[in-house]
């Protein structure tokens, strides 16, 4: 009766037993014991002689198995998991919201004589299309269907095949494209790390700062783009007048001669 009644206490108080806990994360009893073993895991808490979890377990466990798909090795998620505390969730919400799509676009599936059309079919060799996988631009899914990653680059492509620019010149301007942006956006990240994360990890991670962090990374991913856009304008605009005045200047200069 007495283990019946602490059974049914746990329950009440949100609590679930290891075969539980692997079925809500989709992870095995043995791998549960064996990230305890390591000291992934925090032990349970001991009722009679059942170890109950909670949700802050189920939590850790999905940042674990998230840090294990970037990419991460056990012994550096030991040590990310340890310096979230007690606040796995939070780490998680803010990882999460870190890898979260600046812009929800759709991928697109296409076959290779659609993707091919706008320059024509001769126009995409297997060279230029190992290039556009490289670049990202696309997925390869077999019998010869792609995933177009982001259909406003291929649209943007597309409006410059209609002006006569070959494929080939199109993807040297986007690779250059590509690593310019690459800097501006290493540049936003240093400042976030800087001003508002590191002070935020030297503190400790208090949990009551956790809003604050994760409220100015919702504000601060906005405000990156509409800098870069506006920027943008302002290098067009001064290029595009210097590109102007470089061409009177050689007419006149010609005239002259």
């Amino acid at each position: 009766m007495g283990s019946q009644e602490t059974r049914s206490e746990a329950t009440a108080a949100g609590q679930i037993t290891i075969e539980d806990l692997a079925g809500r994360t989709g992870m095995t009893v043995r791998n549960i014991r064996a990230h305890q073993s390591r000291g992934l895991l925090e032990p349970p808490r001991v009722l009679g002689r059942t170890g109950y979890y909670d949700e802050g377990h189920v939590e850790r466990i999905a940042l674990i198995r998230e840090l294990q798909e970037e990419g991460f090795n056990l012994e550096a998620i030991l040590r990310i998991v340890d310096n979230a505390g007690d606040s796995p969730g939070d780490l998680l919400s803010f990882t999460r919201k870190v890898r979260a799509p600046y812009e929800d676009e759709q991928p697109e599936i296409l076959t290779l004589e659609e993707v091919a059309k706008p320059w024509g079919e001769e126009a995409l060799t297997p060279g230029l299309m190992d290039r556009v996988v490289t670049l990202g631009l696309m997925r390869p899914l077999g019998d010869g269907r792609y995933e177009v990653l982001s259909p406003k680059l291929l649209a943007a492509g597309i409006e410059l095949a209609g002006l006569g620019i070959p494929v080939g010149a199109s993807l040297d301007a986007l690779e250059t494209l590509k690593e310019r942006s690459r800097a501006v956006a290493e540049v936003f990240i240093r400042l976030f790390n800087e001003q508002v994360w590191e002070p935020f990890d030297r503190a400790g991670r208090p949990s009551e700062d956790w809003p604050r962090v994760q409220e100015a990374l919702a504000r601060m991913r906005p405000l990156v783009t509409d800098a870069f856009v506006a920027s943008f304008q302002f290098a067009m605009e001064e290029t595009s007048e210097r590109a102007i005045s470089d061409a009177i200047r050689r007419e006149l200069e010609a005239a002259e001669n």
